[in-house]
């Protein structure tokens, strides 16, 4: 079973802490630089979590800050965690950069809200679904098959990582009806793939709503999702064709956590979704 926790978030926070005691020192990077022999690049990829300092760096740097005992242990523990390899490391050379950023979040995220107006959301697909998907796409996009079947790895190690775990993600998704009748594959996918949406429903974390076609749409925007990350901050990552982008300016975020709010107003409850799920099996007879 995959670990529970994240080094992606572990780094940021390491690099966060190191920036605010070098200003608590009145030093610039350039400061520290000189003092140690570094450039200023190396100081601002450490603070930016761009790179992953070594320990004699964190020790140096600790050092310089005049940091006391207690403090040096809590931030030599933050930066072992830090180091700690993500589940997702296996793939990181078969995905885009954004997107490992995106799942070492994830990977530390008490909740998510995901908002889906073209396909299911990677969490709740099937390997069948997932796969004839990546093949609509390998046929659009000329992607190498060797890539598509990494990126099914990928789609099943994440659902075994947030879902199949003793502490899984809250999750709030709200689903297009269209997702339920673009077809991806033959008529037995589809039905396969709502019938894992039934059962999802179902589970304690979480919370899935469907948006009839013929209710109010309230917003105009493709898919997204809105990660809560304690002592961070939360953070969207939308969806694209070739990757996507996350964005963590906290002023675009509140507008899209408001956005999904006023979706949820729109959507079904989560009984009469599935409801509507079970119903929209039999159109894939």
């Amino acid at each position: 079973m995959p670990e529970h926790g994240s080094p992606t978030v572990r780094r940021r926070r390491l690099g966060q802490e190191l920036r605010r005691l070098r200003e608590r020192a009145d030093l610039t990077g350039d400061q520290v630089a000189v003092r140690l022999g570094w450039s200023a690049a190396k100081i601002s990829r450490i603070e930016t979590a761009r790179t992953s300092p070594r320990t004699s760096d964190v020790e140096a740097l600790l050092l310089i800050y005049m940091v006391d005992s207690r403090q040096r242990q809590e931030l030599l523990a933050l930066h072992r965690d830090a180091t700690r390899k993500g589940w997702w490391e296996d793939y990181r050379d078969s995905l885009p950069k954004e997107y490992t950023t995106f799942l070492g979040l994830e990977a530390e995220a008490t909740a998510a809200r995901d908002w889906e107006p073209q396909v299911v959301p990677g969490l709740f697909q099937t390997e069948a679904y997932v796969r004839a998907m990546m093949e609509s796409g390998q046929r659009s996009t000329l992607e190498a098959p060797g890539g598509v079947r990494s990126r099914i790895e990928v789609r099943m190690a994440r659902q075994q990582a947030v879902l199949r775990t003793d502490s899984p993600l809250a999750i709030s998704a709200v689903l297009e009806e269209s997702v339920l009748l673009r077809r991806f594959g033959d008529h037995e996918v589809m039905r396969e793939q709502l019938r894992r949406l039934i059962e999802v429903s179902e589970l304690p974390n979480v919370e899935l709503r469907i948006l009839p076609l013929d209710a109010d749409h309230p917003i105009n925007t493709g898919a997204f999702c809105h990660l809560k990350v304690p002592e961070f901050h939360d953070v969207v990552y939308l969806e694209a064709l070739l990757g996507g982008r996350l964005v963590e300016d906290e002023a675009i975020v509140y507008r899209y956590e408001v956005a999904f709010d006023y979706l949820e107003t729109k959507a079904l409850d989560v009984d009469d979704s599935r409801r509507f799920l079970e119903k929209t099996v039999r159109h894939w007879r």
